[in-house]
């Protein structure tokens, strides 16, 4: 799998996702689902960086990018988690960057 270039031009956005309490297991008939949706995102350079916490498992985070918030929200209303009552709430912020190797 080739990674396209980070694209520090655009904007950034955090995919939050609170989840049911057995989340963990619950998620894995779909995580392949929800595995190639973040595939597939990361090879067109919108999603740089995602995964759950851990200890305990109680949410989940995404980094995006890209001219506006519908890329996030997009990923939300598409993922296999949302869609099948993982993710009990999810929000998208959007996110100043002013430091890191992402950051021109």
């Amino acid at each position: 799998m080739t990674l396209p270039e980070p694209i520090v031009s655009k904007e950034h956005f955090l995919l939050f996702y609170e989840v049911v309490a057995d989340y963990a297991v619950r998620r894995m008939p779909f995580r392949s689902q929800h595995l190639a949706l973040a595939t597939a995102a990361t090879l067109r350079g919108e999603l740089l960086l995602g995964g759950a916490f851990a200890n305990p498992v109680d949410g989940a985070v995404l980094l995006f990018s890209g001219d506006g918030p519908e890329v996030a929200e997009a990923f939300a209303k598409n993922d296999p988690y949302v869609q099948n009552g993982l993710v009990s709430r999810w929000v998208v912020r959007s996110w100043t960057v002013v430091a890191g190797c992402l950051f021109e």
